[in-house]
């Protein structure tokens, strides 16, 4: 059985590092260099079997998504990312788990020119800590609490595809492959929040659920939103869900989406339609923002005054 240093000299260091890290991995702490001009950008999300992901989700998919929250979260802020450390708990040195997780963390790492710079090992219930880190211009950063009345609201690619995945995991049948990868393997939307720097006014990236995520955009900037539900981007899957007669609403409290929601003036309209095109992403206003506080929600027939549920509570109940 390989020990714990063992396996992070063979899976986690790298020699080959960037200009940005005079120290990573292997030492009692990493050396790291900022750019003049720039802010620290920090994040720190754990992911618990069982909570976050099923327990026979693939060791790849672990380490896809372990990495992908936080990045997405950096995306949120329009930083651009750069480190990240890794704290693991494993029941065992189990070195088959530990090279499949390496491959899905590392894989996402170098595709975004992620440098892993530090971190732990320790025997416990399979957990999960990855605290991800990068810069922006000074000033530049997204904020929750920028929202401003008359913004338009957008939202990127679709919603609801992992919590239908969730949803459809607890019951029969065969759960599409298109589900199971927004599950899985969720996309940071690194590329438009960093595009996003000088066009969106607030952004957050949905991982409670929209309407649980825009109500932390209103509360931090004092303001109301209306969204119009005709205009929400549903997958095929989650439409074809609807049409059994469930509750539209609920796609919009699941979260696991780690998609982008963000406000913008309506000036700044048709650059976001041509971000959309030039990443090949859909950008979706889904409604706008209000001086009176408080969420309406709208159909083509009127105002929904009930909403059953708001997102996902770790200390409650899951919407």
């Amino acid at each position: 059985m390989a020990s714990e240093f063992e396996l992070i000299h063979k899976y986690f260091q790298s020699t080959d590092l960037p200009d940005d890290v005079t120290l990573g991995v292997g030492d009692d702490a990493a050396l790291l260099n900022m750019p003049e001009g720039h802010q620290l950008v920090v994040t720190v999300d754990t992911l618990i079997e069982g909570v976050h992901f099923p327990v026979n989700t693939s060791p790849e998919d672990i380490g896809h998504k372990a990495l992908a929250v936080n990045l997405s979260d950096l995306a949120a802020m329009g930083a651009s990312p750069r480190w990240v450390t890794l704290a693991l708990s494993l029941p065992s040195a189990d070195e088959s788990w530990v090279a499949k997780f390496a491959q899905g963390f590392m894989a996402l790492a170098k595709k975004y020119g992620v440098s892993l710079v530090g971190g732990d090992t320790t025997r416990g219930a399979l957990s999960i800590t990855v605290q991800a880190m990068g810069w922006v211009n000074n000033a530049m950063s997204l904020l929750r609490s920028a929202a401003s009345e008359g913004d338009d609201i957008y939202v990127s690619g679709t919603i609801g595809d992992a919590g239908l995945a969730l949803q459809m995991l607890s019951g029969q049948g065969v759960i599409p492959d298109s589900l199971l990868k927004a599950l899985n393997l969720p996309e940071p939307r690194i590329d438009l929040g960093m595009a996003l720097n000088g066009i969106a006014n607030a952004s957050i990236d949905v991982s409670d659920g929209l309407i649980a995520d825009l109500g932390h955009i209103l509360e931090a900037s004092e303001v109301g939103a209306e969204l119009s539900l005709e205009s929400m981007p549903y997958s095929s899957d989650v439409k074809q869900w609807l049409e059994t007669g469930n509750d539209e609403i609920l796609p919009m409290t699941w979260g696991d989406d780690y998609e982008l929601l963000f406000t913008a003036s309506p000036e700044h309209a048709s650059a976001i339609q041509a971000l959309s095109v030039r990443l090949d992403l859909p950008l979706t206003r889904i409604g706008k923002i209000t001086e009176p506080p408080g969420l309406r929600i709208f159909t083509p027939e009127g105002e929904i005054t009930n909403v059953a549920g708001t997102g996902y509570d770790h200390f409650g109940n899951h919407a």
